[in-house]
């Protein structure tokens, strides 16, 4: 069977697990610690990030949206996908995630404050919120593959300073996430699973 190798709270392996979900494809996963990464994984990927899927041919994919697309193949989820969401995933992975990390870890970087990171970041909140003023969702009342690849970076993002982002003015942002921090789909992506080792049993996801 396939192989995945996730951390839980990685937004990149929150993509992953989320397409695989949505998906008619079930993965063994792999919950590994990131201070401790296992060799095997480390072999199948010398960058050392995850998520990390070993095909059962041994084809390694190690981008989280390269897995998405694996889980999601042939579905109307992915064949609907236009240029327009790939671009707005394409600024959340290339602009917003670097302010997001300077943001989360703003003693790290002390050059500007934490307020000043979090308001580059608010350049594409308000994007997001300008797209949510329409529908429910990011492009229409459904989840899209945008909002699957978007969603946990959002979710990063508020609970940095949690209380901040419940008293701001992006009303249609904080509905979108909450639906999403509620719904079934997210609840099965967070379930708690032991920290994989080689003699661990291995755990079939999703449950199907």
């Amino acid at each position: 069977m396939t192989t995945l190798y996730s951390f839980r709270r990685c937004p990149y392996a929150m993509r992953a697990r989320l397409g695989l979900a949505l998906s008619n494809k079930s993965v063994q996963l792999r919950e590994i610690i990131l201070k401790h990464k296992p060799e095997s994984m480390i072999q199948a990927s010398p960058k050392g990030t995850v998520p990390v899927l070993i095909e059962k041919n041994g084809h390694v994919v190690d981008e989280s949206l390269d897995i998405m697309k694996w889980a999601l193949e042939g579905s109307e989820l992915l064949l609907s996908t236009t240029p327009a969401m790939h671009a707005l995933i394409q600024e959340n992975d290339e602009s917003f995630k670097g302010w997001l990390d300077k943001y989360k870890y703003a003693d790290r970087h002390p050059e500007f404050s934490e307020a000043y990171y979090r308001e580059q970041g608010e350049q594409f909140i308000e994007k997001l919120e300008e797209h949510l003023s329409n529908s429910t969702m990011l492009f229409s009342n459904e989840y899209s593959f945008a909002d699957i690849a978007i969603l946990p970076f959002i979710r990063q993002f508020a609970f940095v300073d949690i209380n901040w982002f419940n008293q701001s003015s992006y009303h249609n942002l904080r509905n979108w996430l909450t639906a999403f921090i509620d719904s079934e789909l997210f609840e099965s992506i967070m379930t708690k699973y032991p920290t994989w080792l080689e003699s661990n049993q291995e755990i079939t996801f999703p449950e199907k």
